[in-house]
């Protein structure tokens, strides 16, 4: 019920006279009802940030008006087959013309192209509403418009949003990237079976049948680039947030994308709470959830199962452009990865520093490694007061726990052997993991418990404790390399199985 709905009722009762405070107490009502209706989602948050071992700044939440709209009724057909990119814009363009609210997206197979989200607005999926994002690439291209905004070659993502505030994305349906359209296979990563049935959908292999490119697909849509390399490069993110404030994930799956699932960057005030990460283990550039440069991140009762870094966090150069920098007041409680390279990741760009996060109560379980610090010439930086705490780990296929500062980005195609160059300026952005502090964590079946490496004449890994953990490890308990790296272990157990 709208407060303006009730507002004559309040108009006929001061008219009559009433008593001062019964109609005190109307209005008092009245400003409950007003606040209802402003912060539908102002959970109590508040009961995860109790008893840190650092002071982690509060996500406020995004305030959504109560106003809805339902997608069929701006011409959506959730058949699967008919194109709902102009509903959804339709859609969304009325809410914010009326201020903000709710578009229930209802059950049905809703196929679209790329999603713009507007300030103080929600987009809620029915638990049998897929959103499926349409293999025709032309879709993706941005107008001049949009290349403005997002720039580096790249299609538009399938979701997304620029300085914009009050975002939510919340409900049980399942938002699909269709990203098997965009990204390359490594053949060797795919058994037999797997492969017979990526060739069945077209495309064309490259390097003597090592790898493979969606290129000439058997949809008989066409490609938008003149080489299959050229054309992956151009993949971009299933939601990418870009300069926002106040966004909440709520409850939906993420899935399928054609390179990173959820991206918000520069942002502020991000709670993600309840959400499903999921596509091929495989999958090139797959980064489940990336925090890249943000500030105030809840991340709670969330689960991972994704080609590439599960709960990841990212700090780049600092830019003029941007507001934020850095990452600082990060949350993550309660949260499963079971396939990733990393459960927990921080890197490989660290430059802005990594400032107050606390990782506890999280479980991984089949991920390469279980905590991961990557970072190297170029894209490195500082991080201050990291406390990662009461976590458990199970069939790790590398590390349990690895500092690594020689990180090199390899994307598909590139020369494995290659080895990179550094420009002085480069030089001067060096990794420096530090005031670092891990406790509580048990590990059953790493390949490795502990492997950490620095590089020599720079100070990247230091002033780092590792305390009351339990590692079983299958052949090496710890490679330390004395010279570059330096870690405190106190009541720390590595045993072999």
């Amino acid at each position: 019920m709208l407060l303006d709905d009730n507002l004559p009722v309040y108009t006929s009762l001061y008219k009559t006279g009433m008593h001062m405070k019964q109609r005190q107490k109307r209005w008092n009502l009245a400003a409950l009802l007003l606040v209802a209706i402003v912060t539908l989602h102002a959970e109590d948050y508040s009961k995860y940030y109790q008893q840190l071992p650092v002071t982690v700044k509060k996500a406020e939440v995004a305030q959504i008006p109560n106003k809805t709209v339902v997608l069929s009724d701006f011409g959506a057909v959730g058949d699967g087959r008919t194109l709902c990119t102009d509903a959804f814009k339709k859609a969304i363009i009325m809410l914010k013309e009326q201020g903000g609210g709710r578009l229930e997206v209802p059950a049905g197979v809703w196929l679209t192209g790329p999603i713009e989200l507007e300030s103080n607005i929600e987009m809620h999926l029915d638990q049998e509403a897929i959103i499926y994002f349409s293999p025709d690439k032309r879709l993706y291209l941005p107008d001049e418009g949009n290349k403005k905004q997002w720039g580096g070659g790249r299609v538009l993502p399938c979701i997304y949003a620029n300085k914009k505030h009050d975002i939510a994305i919340t409900g049980s349906g399942i938002i699909d990237g269709n990203g098997q359209q965009w990204r390359p296979v490594k053949r060797g990563k795919v058994s037999d079976t797997e492969w017979y049935y990526i060739k069945q959908m077209g495309g064309i292999e490259r390097q003597d049948g090592k790898l493979w490119y969606p290129w000439q697909m058997t949809s008989g849509l066409p490609d938008i680039r003149e080489t299959p390399e050229a054309q992956e490069k151009m993949r971009n993110d299933l939601l990418r947030l870009l300069d926002c404030e106040r966004i909440l994930l709520q409850g939906v799956t993420f899935q399928n994308a054609p390179k990173f699932h959820v991206h918000p960057c520069y942002c502020e005030d991000v709670v993600i709470d309840g959400i499903i990460v999921r596509c091929p283990w495989n999958a090139q550039n797959g980064d489940a959830i990336d925090i890249s440069d943000c500030h105030r991140v809840l991340i709670v009762n969330s689960m991972v199962d994704a080609g590439d870094d599960g709960l990841c966090m990212k700090s780049g150069k600092p830019r003029k452009s941007m507001p934020v920098s850095g990452v600082e007041d990060v949350l993550i409680d309660h949260c499963t990865v079971f396939h990733a390279h990393g459960g927990f990741v921080l890197g490989s760009e660290t430059a802005s520093g990594v400032r107050r996060v606390v990782v506890r109560n999280c479980r991984f379980s089949g991920t390469e490694t279980g905590l991961r610090f990557k970072s190297g010439l170029g894209r490195g930086g500082k991080t201050e007061q990291l406390y990662i705490e009461d976590c458990v780990m199970s069939d790790i296929l590398q590390e349990a726990i690895i500092f690594q500062c020689d990180y090199v980005d390899r994307p598909a195609g590139s020369d494995p052997k290659a080895m990179p160059t550094f420009t002085e300026e480069e030089k001067r952005w060096a990794p420096d993991f530090q005031d670092i502090h891990i406790k509580n964590v048990v590990c059953r079946g790493a390949q490795t418990g502990i492997k950490a490496s620095g590089i020599l004449g720079l100070n990247c890994v230091h002033d780092i404790d590792i305390n009351n953990c339990t590692i079983s490890y299958r052949k090496t308990a710890q490679q330390t390399d004395a010279k570059t790296a330096q870690l405190t272990l106190n009541k720390v157990t590595l045993e072999k199985e």
